[in-house]
């Protein structure tokens, strides 16, 4: 099948329970006094107060139950809250285009935050009523940028199947919740939070159209951005040389994109940029030449939610469609994370 694909609709969700940075860092501050440093201290006050963040949204009941839950606790939590919330982004996502859960020929779910065995897309099949033929598939291990590579199986599936697929990502990062004197944990625990996206693929020439994606891999600097085990548990680790290996990859997949069609940066209208941090942010806009009037979207995601890693670049691409993407104005959608990799999509209204 040839025909072109597009996004109906994008559903996004996050969790009730928010808290905004000040009041994080004194909670933390306080459970984990006997065991932080002054070093420790002035990383906390230091990364808590940067302004790119005003709060961030957590899948729990109470904020104490991150830090008192055991192993076993925190995967019963984890898929709990991931299922709900994917079940969630869904609906909200085929009610938006008038669609039913018995039309659905695919879902694929992508997360790096937990992992089970059957994956979340059984569970969410289930709770949702899909048809028993469906599609299912999950992905894990491609972290922040775990949304795009999503989003070209849900395209490659929808080309064979027609009809309607769905790609979810839902990231429990608070489900990964470690704390210590390390630079990794407190940037990690300053930066990210819960939530989940759905985007809604079909063959109607109505949403935006996706016309092309791209990706790069770069092995030899996995270290520099990736979950490690210790004593069973993961542990998020980041490097700080992170801002100049991401700048690098993202330019090269951005320039493979647009290099296709012909394209410049001057010809896209919208950009939609993952979160990261602000630094990165930063450094990506810096060496790729994006206006900074173009990145509105991502700061106000960066702002309001933080790094929800692999679902937080469909909060941004919302945020740009929310504001109107124009008829046949282009859009790329640009995510980055463990492998290290970065990968984009080039979309036009």
């Amino acid at each position: 099948m040839n025909s072109n694909v597009f996004v109906g609709s994008i559903a996004t969700v996050v969790p009730p329970f928010s808290v905004d940075q000040q009041a994080a860092a004194a909670l933390i501050k306080s459970h984990f006094k006997e065991s932080l440093t002054a070093r420790g201290l002035g990383l906390i006050r230091a990364t808590f107060n940067h302004p790119s963040i005003k709060k961030r949204h957590f899948a729990v009941d109470t904020p104490a139950q991150i830090f008192t839950e055991t192993p076993d606790e925190r995967v019963e939590r984890f898929t709990e809250q991931a299922v709900r919330l994917a079940e969630q982004a869904v609906l909200r996502a085929l009610d938006k285009v008038g669609v039913g859960v018995r039309e659905v020929n695919g879902l694929v779910l992508n997360t790096c935050t937990g992992y089970i065995c059957p994956g979340l897309s059984s569970y969410v099949a289930e709770r949702l009523g899909l048809r028993c033929d469906a599609r299912l598939y999950d992905l894990v291990g491609s972290g922040c940028g775990g949304a795009v590579p999503n989003l070209q199986v849900a395209e490659s599936i929808l080309r064979t199947t027609g009809g309607i697929v769905v790609s979810v990502s839902v990231e429990i990062c608070s489900a990964a919740f470690q704390m210590g004197n390390d630079l990794s944990l407190i940037l990690s625990n300053a930066l990210f939070g819960d939530g989940a996206a759905a985007a809604v693929l079909w063959e109607k020439p109505a949403g935006f159209e996706l016309v092309a994606s791209a990706g790069r891999y770069v092995p030899e600097e996995r270290e520099a951005i990736r979950f490690v085990h210790r004593q069973g548990q993961l542990h998020n680790q980041l490097s700080t040389d992170l801002p100049e290996l991401v700048r690098k990859a993202a330019a090269e997949v951005v320039g493979d994109l647009l290099g296709r069609h012909s394209l410049s940066i001057g010809d896209i209208g919208g950009w939609a940029l993952h979160t990261g941090g602000e630094k990165i942010v930063n450094a990506v806009r810096d060496e790729i030449g994006i206006d900074e009037s173009k990145l509105w979207a991502t700061r106000k995601v960066l702002e309001q939610y933080g790094n929800m890693s692999s679902p937080t670049v469909w909060f941004v691409v919302d945020e740009l469609l929310q504001s109107g993407l124009r008829k046949g104005e282009w859009c790329v959608m640009l995510a980055y994370g463990a492998g290290l990799s970065a990968h984009a999509y080039l979309l036009r209204g």
